[in-house]
């Protein structure tokens, strides 16, 4: 099956070639009038998939502590931006900024920045911090300058990547073409190695793989992990990013398409259908420390969580409710390892200026 999206890219490949998975990506994500994000309003049960936000409010609201220590680690600077990188429905920034009403002095000084494409999402947004007075942003760099504590969750795994496939010439780029009737989309591989696999790390490039092997680099989030680096080293802040990946660069391809909460496949209705892939931290950790930040962990999303006390806030919560399995089933879907307490991993990013931020264990990185 295809979409008007899906006709628009299969004309775009007949007149102009063969395009990367990386540009599929942006286009069918991104494209202006018919992208993914564009259009629809993606999350929760109506949508295509839930994030940890949408489970239960102790997400938010112990990121919302965690940002707030972050901030009178840095000396309490006002004003301070507080960014959040793909807010969705404005779920965590609400509940995060409910949590921390009784910080003295942190609501007054911060700066509500939301970096958001979706038009749909922005309205959601407006209609659950409205009272904060946002201000919106279709990329970081159109942020305004100053200290900064930022929040980036299930953002990154949206970037583009590139994948390749080692051949016994190299590593080819995997690309998307036509099939023999000319509409419907298909993989296939550029004919020589390709100059892009130099994005992969090393020990991907220069190991002894077998033909067939597939791999997955991403220049659009090592750019924006450089960026966010770069600021806060500039700025001075702290940015905690969560989402599902793996902590150490290996082989493999971990593009995935999501709609109506089930998999489906990758090149299957673009602009209908998420696409992620699975985050390399290893590749985040390396691109902000070469700009010279501090990274710590990544840690597991379960241990980061219950370093920040959420089985007391789970406590505290079913204390209060008259459904207290809601409660534990919310608390066991996000930190349990056969949910999302492994997959999911959770990175600090920040300068040289404050102390080690709480939620992970007592060294910085080994990437440091």
């Amino acid at each position: 099956m295809t979409s008007e999206l899906g006709r628009l890219i299969a004309r775009r490949i007949a007149l102009t070639g063969p395009i990367s998975v990386a540009d599929f990506m942006a286009e069918a994500l991104g494209h202006p009038r018919l992208g993914y994000y564009r259009r629809a309003m993606p999350l929760g049960a109506a949508g295509d998939f839930t994030t940890a936000p949408e489970i239960s409010q102790m997400f938010g609201e112990l990121v919302g502590a965690w940002l707030a220590e972050r901030w009178q680690a840095m000396g309490r600077p006002a004003p301070v931006r507080l960014v959040e990188l793909g807010p969705g429905r404005g779920t965590l920034m609400a509940d995060a900024l409910r949590a921390t009403r009784a910080v003295p002095g942190f609501h007054a000084a911060a700066a509500l920045h939301l970096v958001e494409i979706s038009e749909t999402l922005r309205d959601a947004q407006e209609a659950a911090l409205g009272a904060f007075k946002p201000a919106w942003h279709a990329s970081v760099d159109q942020v305004p300058d100053g200290p900064t504590l930022m929040v980036a969750n299930e953002f990154l795994d949206a970037l583009p990547v590139r994948q390749f496939e080692k051949t016994p010439h190299g590593w080819a780029e995997r690309m998307i073409g036509l099939a023999a009737d000319g509409e419907t989309l298909r993989f296939a591989l550029t004919p020589g190695p390709s100059p892009f696999a130099s994005l992969l790390p090393a020990s991907v490039r220069d190991a002894d793989l077998p033909p067939g092997t597939l791999a997955e680099a991403s220049g659009a989030v090592a750019h924006q992990a450089t960026a966010i680096a770069a600021r806060l080293m500039r700025q001075g802040g702290w940015a905690l990013i969560v989402d599902y990946g793996r902590d150490d660069t290996a082989p493999g391809a971990t593009l995935q398409a999501v709609r109506r909460h089930r998999g489906v496949d990758v090149l299957d209705r673009p602009g209908e259908t998420d696409l992620t892939a699975h985050v390399d931290f290893a590749a985040v950790a390396q691109a902000a420390t070469a700009a010279g930040a501090r990274v710590f962990g990544p840690a597991g999303q379960g241990d980061f969580l219950r370093r920040l006390g959420i089985e007391q806030r789970a406590r505290a919560l079913k204390a209060r409710t008259s459904e207290p399995a809601a409660i534990d089933a919310a608390l066991a879907r996000l930190i349990t390892a056969d949910q999302m307490g492994t997959l999911f991993r959770v990175m600090a990013v920040g300068d040289d200026r404050s102390a080690a931020p709480a939620g992970f264990s007592d060294t910085p990185s080994d990437t440091t």
